[in-house]
């Protein structure tokens, strides 16, 4: 349009013409001076695992390596198996001198492990297991025994029984400040103080069914006094020299396994609810509470059994049937007995607890993992991971802890410096379809001297099996190709990490990129809605409906109301207007790309054959419904055919697409009508028939009153030909008949002539 033409339109239209003329112009401008702008040619999405976080590295597999304060792979300090032993179980540990006291299972045995890694078997007891061991300075070694439990005293290469509590268990023993022994029981939850002599009083009788652990408080603020940790309840107690009890803590976990003292007067435990516990609370349960139900109000003697299967690692422990929880939790207990959270395991049961080099060491299973955690970065960090599935036991050493394991039983020792080689493998990363893999970076610190190799699997099984390819040949790159890496679902990637001049390399984060193949996109369904019920936003205000006509496809005919450029994110309200249709469709990509959706039609030929050409309603349409207007076409029968394609994210060549087609769909834009009309006495029979659609309605109003139902003769308004039955009244003076197809098609009648 010239610029004359344009001065002759009316002026707010012309003002209209010339702020689009300028945004035309000024847009061209830019497309021409930064061209590089144009977006390139779309791909099915890359997309990256990362691993940049402690519980990235934390789901793999570490041997020989640590996760530090900050979340960072490093080689871990050294650790020593000092000895592996016959035993099949190692129950508990204490240190005795400069080696250590165990105690085991099955066979009741307990041994001395020597510095050196000898072991000399101390005493063997009648009962299989002993769970408890303590070790004067002296050497003198006393042994708690379960089941029938007993206490025995070790000395110059013989044991005998020292106290006999008549308890079932026996499962931790202590010096009390005043030097008597205390002695931690099961089934009754019995606490005895035990004078040198061997005898012994009960100090606690508690109501819940362990006593799983002991701390005597040290410093002047302890007063004698000790914490006790209970099973059945999960309880922390402090318990007087005298016997007096409060509760300082109740655990959601129903076990506190373990208990120790820091250096500034606070204290630690972690409670526990675990299949791997030592103790089963939840076989005898039903069975106590029956018993004790039928004594009245007379205490149980039985109380809650603990059942040890073959060493205590198989039963089915202390975690409640459908207990959500986490399976442990790090607990601290202030001196004034404030009790707070330091940490928790979703997945690990943890064993024992030692303050030891001015932080907190935490044993776990069942991957045989030691933790760390200081009040300075109150994080835990994982320091050392054993082959065996239990740490049992965190005792002191000179150059850091030692440890004793279970499955199998076994001795290590903590030495001075790193580990000169350590292994990371990743979880198995699930690419969610079959993919290409791209490239790995990674990011940290590798010193002068060190080495960090990596290579990489992958397979289509979710767990490694013969069926996977064999790891790559390992590169030292800070970014590798995995061109030779076979497409599959599943990759995993290695890091061998080497030290050098007793420094360690270090794996900050690492990236590893990959692009699914692209797979076609899949319709679910596609619905034709009522005539005139239509979709709209949810925040579609209809006392607003103040727009102008748009039409997608330009050259076309179809004309929409939707408010153009709002997705609606599933969030529609149906809304009622005469004359239009809308489709609704569910459709999805197995690779998460963004569809777009092109909707056809044609008309039914003669006889319903569909033989014409796909003719254009919309195309570039994003969102999953369309309203409109059909007075475009005429009456007749329709088909509608539904496209979706991914090629917004796909390249040409490698986009991908879907269709499906419509039921039947019957355009009526006529209105019922009258075919013929009868009198019968006072009855007017009036016979109506629709072209293409059923009637809903047929009402009658009599001199301009209320609408009234008229009735059908065979009783029900349904079909597209019906006969009416009309009884107006003698002096009736204006009959109007009003009809209503399933198109929402209405037309009144005027029937007076016709009264009888």
């Amino acid at each position: 349009m010239n610029h004359r033409a344009i001065s002759n339109l009316p002026r707010p239209l012309r003002r209209f013409l010339q702020l689009g003329r300028r945004v035309a112009l000024a847009a061209a401008a830019w497309a021409l001076l930064i061209p590089a702008l144009a977006p390139p040619a779309a791909a099915t999405e890359v997309k990256i695992f990362q691993h940049g976080t402690a519980s990235d590295f934390l789901a793999g597999e570490l041997e020989g390596v640590s996760v530090d304060q900050l979340g960072r792979l490093r080689l871990a300090g050294r650790l020593e198996r000092l000895t592996s032993l016959e035993e099949p179980f190692l129950l508990s540990a204490e240190r005795l001198g400069d080696g250590w006291v165990v105690g085991t299972g099955n066979d009741g045995r307990v041994l001395e492990v020597r510095a050196d890694g000898t072991v000399t078997e101390l005493f063997q007891a009648p009962e299989p297991e002993v769970f408890a061991v303590w070790a004067d300075a002296d050497g003198t070694v006393f042994a708690g025994t379960s089941p029938e439990g007993k206490v025995y005293r070790i000395a110059d290469g013989s044991g005998e029984v020292f106290f006999d509590p008549e308890e079932l268990y026996i499962w931790d023993l202590a010096r009390a400040a005043d030097g008597r022994l205390l002695v931690a029981t099961g089934t009754q939850g019995k606490l005895f103080s035990v004078g040198a002599d061997g005898q012994g009083k009960v100090l606690y009788k508690s109501h819940d069914t362990h006593l799983r652990t002991l701390q005597p408080l040290t410093g002047g603020d302890g007063g004698g006094d000790v914490l006790v940790g209970t099973a059945g309840e999960g309880l922390i107690l402090r318990v007087t020299p005298e016997g007096k009890a409060h509760t300082l803590f109740d655990a959601a976990q129903p076990e506190i396994v373990a208990l120790t003292a820091g250096a500034d007067g606070t204290n630690y435990a972690v409670a526990v609810a675990s299949e791997a516990s030592q103790v089963d609370l939840a076989q005898k349960k039903a069975e106590a509470q029956k018993e004790s139900a039928g004594n009245g109000d007379e205490e149980s003697e039985e109380g809650v059994s603990a059942v040890v299967d073959d060493g205590g690692f198989e039963g089915i422990g202390s975690r409640p049937s459908g207990f959500g929880g986490g399976r442990s939790e790090l607990l601290s207990i202030s001196a004034d007995g404030l009790v707070q959270t330091l940490g928790s395991f979703q997945d690990e049961t943890v064993y024992s607890l030692l303050w030891h080099d001015d932080r907190l060491w935490v044993g776990t299973g069942q991957e045989g993992k030691l933790y760390s955690w200081r009040e300075r970065d109150r994080v835990l960090v994982l320091e050392k991971e054993t082959e065996d599935r239990q740490i049992v036991a965190v005792l002191p050493g000179a150059e850091g802890p030692s440890l004793a394991t279970t499955n199998a039983a076994a001795v290590y020792r903590s030495r001075r410096g790193t580990e000169q080689q350590g292994t990371f493998i990743s979880k198995v990363l699930d690419a969610e379809q079959l993919a290409r893999f791209g490239t790995f970076h990674w990011w940290g610190n590798l010193p002068k001297g060190t080495a960090a190799q990596f290579s990489f699997r992958s397979g289509v099984s979710a767990v490694p099996d013969a069926t996977w390819s064999e790891w790559s040949e390992a590169g030292a790159g800070r970014e590798l190709s995995l061109e030779s890496v076979p497409s599959g679902r599943y990759v995993q990637w290695r890091a061998e990490l080497t030290s050098g001049n007793g420094v360690t390399p270090r794996i900050d984060s690492a990236e590893l990129s990959y692009r699914q193949q692209n797979l076609s996109p899949r319709i679910q369904k596609l619905t034709v809605l009522d005539p005139g019920q239509i979709l709209m936003p949810a925040n579609f205000n209809p006392a607003q409906q103040v727009f102008e006509p748009a039409h997608p496809n330009r050259d076309g005919i179809f004309t929409t109301i939707d408010p153009r450029g709002e997705r609606s994110n599933g969030r529609l309200k149906s809304l009622w207007k005469l004359g239009y249709r809308a489709l609704r469709w569910e459709a999805q990509d197995p690779n998460g790309d963004d569809l777009t959706y092109r909707l056809e039609f044609r008309p039914a030929g003669p006889a319903g054959q569909e033989t014409g050409p796909w003719l254009p309603v919309t195309e570039d349409l994003e969102e999953e419904y369309y309203n409109f207007d059909a007075t475009v076409l005429p009456d007749g029968i329709y088909r509608f055919r539904l496209v979706a394609t991914d090629a917004k994210a796909n390249g040409d060549g490698e986009a991908l697409t879907a269709e499906t087609l419509s039921g039947p769909v019957i355009v009526d834009h006529g209105t019922p009508e009258v075919l013929s009309r009868r009198s019968r006495g006072k009855t007017l029979e009036v016979e109506v028939g629709d072209s293409w659609n059923p009637l809903r309605e047929a009402v009658m109003s009599i001199d301009a009153g209320e609408w009234m139902a008229v009735p059908a003769a065979d009783g029900l308004i349904d079909g597209r030909r019906e006969t009416l039955v009309l009884e107006p009244p003698a002096e009736t003076q204006l009959l109007l008949l009003r009809l209503v197809d399933a198109a929402h098609n209405v037309v009144t009648i005027d029937l007076t002539e016709e009264l009888p």
